[in-house]
This record gives C-alpha cells, structure tokens and sequence, in this order.
C-alpha cells in the first residue's frame, strides 16, 4: 500500500481522531482489530500517536484529561484553508469552538468546535501533515455521517459554515437506507447527515466508518478484545455494515464495501 499525502479539498473530511484515557488499551483493540500499527504524533495536547496502514497514516489516538470526564468518541476533522476564519464563521452560525485555533508543532492548525446540536468536530488546516493517505482500503477510514435529531438544521449550519453545498436526497432514496443529505464539494459527495431517533445512536454525533474485508468476521474480533456489539450486522445499499464500541465505549462502524 502507498501512501498518497495529497492536500485534501476545503470542506471535506480529511481525518479522525480518538480521545481515550487508556492509551495502550487502545493500541491493543485498534491494532489487532484494524491492521494499525503506532507511530509518534504531535504531544501538543498530551500524548498522540498517529495509527498507520502499510506505512499511510489513517487517524490519530491521543490521550484525554481525567478531569472533567469526558466521554470517550471518534471525532472527524473537516479540511480548511483556514481554521481561524472557520472557526469565526462557526460561532457567526451558533457554533461553539471548544478548543483554538491552536498551532500543532509543524503539522497544521486545529480547533474543535460542537454544532447546534452539540455534535464535535475538528477543523484542520493542514501544513506539514494534511490528513490521511489512504481511505477506502480495508482499515482505513471510508466514510464519515452526521447522525442528528434535526437534519435540515444540521444541513443549513455545515453548508454555511464550510461554505459547500449540502444536497437533500429524495424521499425513495432515503427509504432505501441512503443519507437523508450529503455534503458536496464539486459536486461529490463527501460526509452524510442521517435524521435518526433511534436511541442506540445516542446524542447527535459524527459516526466514523472503517473499511473491513469481513465485517461478521470483525465483530467476532472484536469481541474477542474486549470491545462490543451495538448494532448486529445489516446489509445497506452502501454495503454490510455493524456498528461497535472499543473497551472504552468509544463508537465507530465497520463496512464490506459492495
């Protein structure tokens, strides 16, 4: 596997971070599970270790504050050409910006913020490291959905504040399992947004999704480490997908890509 280090287009996810209290705990589930191996990431906010693919680096896994206690979640970072002015046209929209901007060594200049509804996410304006190098092999990150409890308000916040269009699906494609909207950048789709009550989604929060080869296969490995089923195995029209928990109750989904 190659790793492609390309500068990823403004307003597109471009990366994926993990907050865990257990570092090693979390090297031992992710590893095994995903393929990662760890190297050694910017220690800006505390000890980080960026997970590679076949040498391609993937998602990040730094290490939380016990204090205050915070829920332990994937976070998906959206490229920009510059966190500080997104990070302004966040709170111009409502947004809250919970962490920066802030300078991260030589790699780039991150902030975190939370929407309307409370959901985080990350900007990054990449520098010496611009995001992942591979996505769409099996261990790599594939996809990344917005699951909340008012969509059109989700859509209307993300387009503003990243600048993009967010496209709403029609009512049969929805029935059929596909996104209720997508956010577009020249025309592609890049992330969903899912209206959802279903109370095993939890509070409004984007879902990361990893490429697997077998995704029964997965589960029973993942289980094995000590981690959890959420969500038993479904067939969807973007592929076999389940959703799980790490040891830390941290949420992801894997998919077998049709």
């Amino acid at each position: 596997m190659t790793a492609v280090k390309v500068r990823v287009a403004h307003g597109s996810p471009c990366w994926v971070s993990l907050m865990v209290h257990d570092l090693e705990r979390a090297k031992a589930f992710y590893g095994p599970l995903l393929g990662w191996d760890f190297t050694p990431g910017p220690t800006e906010l505390g000890c980080y270790v960026r997970a590679t693919l076949g040498g391609a680096k993937v998602a990040g896994i730094g290490v939380t504050p016990r204090e205050p206690a915070l829920p332990v979640e994937w976070t998906t970072y959206f490229a920009v050409d510059s966190a500080d002015a997104v990070s302004q046209r966040v709170r111009e929209c409502g947004g809250t910006v919970a962490v920066g901007p802030l300078q991260s060594e030589g790699a780039g200049r991150l902030a975190v913020a939370a929407d309307l509804s409370g959901a985080f996410f990350g900007l990054w304006e990449g520098q010496d490291h611009l995001g992942w190098e591979v996505v769409g092999e099996p261990g790599a990150p594939v996809w990344n959905e917005l699951v909340t409890n008012d969509e059109p308000l989700a859509a209307a916040f993300y387009g503003s504040v990243l600048g993009r269009t967010v496209v709403e699906a029609e009512p049969s494609a929805v029935a059929r399992g596909e996104e209720d909207a997508t956010l577009q950048v020249e025309g592609h789709p890049v992330a969903g947004i899912k209206q959802t009550t279903d109370l095993r989604d939890g509070p409004p929060r984007w879902r990361v999704y990893f490429a697997v080869e077998d995704v029964d296969l997965a589960v029973r490995q993942c289980l094995r480490l000590g981690g959890a089923l959420l969500v038993e195995p479904y067939d969807t029209p973007y592929g076999r997908v389940a959703r799980l928990a790490d040891p830390e109750g941290g949420r992801f989904s894997v998919v077998r890509l049709p």
